[in-house]
């Protein structure tokens, strides 16, 4: 029992101790706000220094991901958000100072439309990067303009119309979601024709950006329905947070895109080999060299011993294996992992799965139970 909680334990660590600053973030920040911050205060003073130190870690952001460019096309995405949202954050500011520009209704506690419509561009430029992420260049001028078109149609039914639009204007993040949750699959299945591995290429980090995507996409529509303006001091210390982690992990995360682009052509695809040659080959090959025990294992490496680019080596392992590259793969790594728990019963299940070329060993127990239907530490017992 105790090395099942220490496991999950080494599993989870990372996402319980991100779930743990957010919370640290959100509750003691909503207290502060219900309790001593009121409306007037956050209006006038609060909301415009909140949003000039956003700028400033925008703008901050944006230099080192554009210093650390290294032709890393993510990065140029994150930086380009984060400048935009640096130069809304800067107007807005000035237009407090210098114009006097509020965000609160008069004689009432609720956000003007203009506020939450600039909000809600805010949340559009949060979008910027996972759509990138997902398919490079799928974000156009036309498709930008598409999805921006709702804002200016409800800015204007808030200007001539005697209608409470906040829901519709809360709502505006959900509809971006959708339309980014139609892209995973497609990512999801291209990141396992090509890759071994899926973590260190950005798939399980697109996921917590998503999370994140989905906590600030709720704390807006709070805030638009509720009647305390000051709530966007929680809003906007989450936004920081969200922005500062966001860099972090851009610039310390691969580009899996810029991987395959880098990786270099197929110098003869003259010869003709058909589908049974190609996978005698290839298992002769995986056989003797065994290249799955490296982590690093990439469709792309089946080159050296198959003349063929990428589509064709795919549609091999699809069509002779009736699964991904990644499944593939995997399976094969099973196969070595069982012989050496039963060769080496007393090694430690790290040992293992890092030698069977692993990223971890939680996504190790994962495969291995998809695989056989028992725990690693289970498999000897049931031989």
């Amino acid at each position: 029992m105790n090395r099942t909680l220490r496991d999950f334990w080494d599993d989870y660590k990372s996402e319980f101790f991100f779930g743990l600053i957010v919370l640290a973030i959100l509750v003691p920040s909503y207290w502060l706000s219900n309790r001593f911050i009121p409306g007037v205060l956050f209006d006038r003073w609060l909301w415009p220094l909140m949003n000039a130190s956003l700028a400033a870690v925008c703008f901050f952001g944006a230099w080192l991901c554009l210093k650390h460019n290294d032709d890393n096309r993510l990065r140029v995405a994150w930086a380009a958000t984060l400048i935009l949202w640096g130069l809304v954050e800067t107007m807005l500011v000035i237009g407090v100072i210098l114009y006097d520009i509020s965000i609160v209704k008069a004689g009432t506690e609720k956000l003007t439309g203009d506020a939450m419509i600039v909000g809600s561009i805010f949340g559009w430029l949060l979008f910027i990067y996972p759509f990138e992420a997902l398919s490079p260049r799928y974000l156009k001028w036309w498709r930008s303009l598409l999805q921006l078109l709702p804002l200016p149609v409800l800015a204007i039914l808030d200007y001539l119309l005697p209608m409470d639009l906040r829901v519709l204007i809360g709502l505006y993040p959900v509809g971006l979601m959708g339309v980014l949750m139609a892209q995973i699959h497609k990512y999801r299945q291209w990141c396992e024709d090509n890759f071994s591995t899926m973590e260190d290429i950005d798939s399980q980090w697109i996921v917590r950006y998503m999370v994140m995507l989905v906590i600030a996409g709720g704390s807006f529509f709070w805030l638009c329905v509720s009647s305390n303006p000051s709530r966007g001091f929680t809003q906007d210390l989450y936004l920081l947070f969200m922005i500062a982690y966001t860099t972090e992990r851009v610039l310390s995360r691969p580009d899996p895109w810029k991987v395959m682009k880098s990786l270099p052509a197929v110098v003869d695809e003259s010869e003709e080999i058909s589908l049974s040659d190609a996978r005698k080959r290839l298992e002769e090959w995986v056989g003797a060299k065994k290249p799955f025990l490296s982590p690093d294992f990439q469709l792309m490496d089946l080159q050296q011993v198959l003349p063929l680019n990428r589509t064709y080596l795919s549609q091999l392992i699809n069509t002779e294996y009736d699964c991904s590259f990644y499944q593939w793969v995997n399976s094969l790594r099973v196969e070595e992992a069982k012989k050496q728990l039963m060769e080496y019963p007393e090694s430690k299940i790290q040992d293992i799965a890092e030698h069977c070329g692993f990223s971890s060993r939680r996504v190790f127990t994962q495969v291995f139970i998809r695989e056989t239907g028992v725990k690693p530490s289970e498999w000897t017992s049931k031989r």
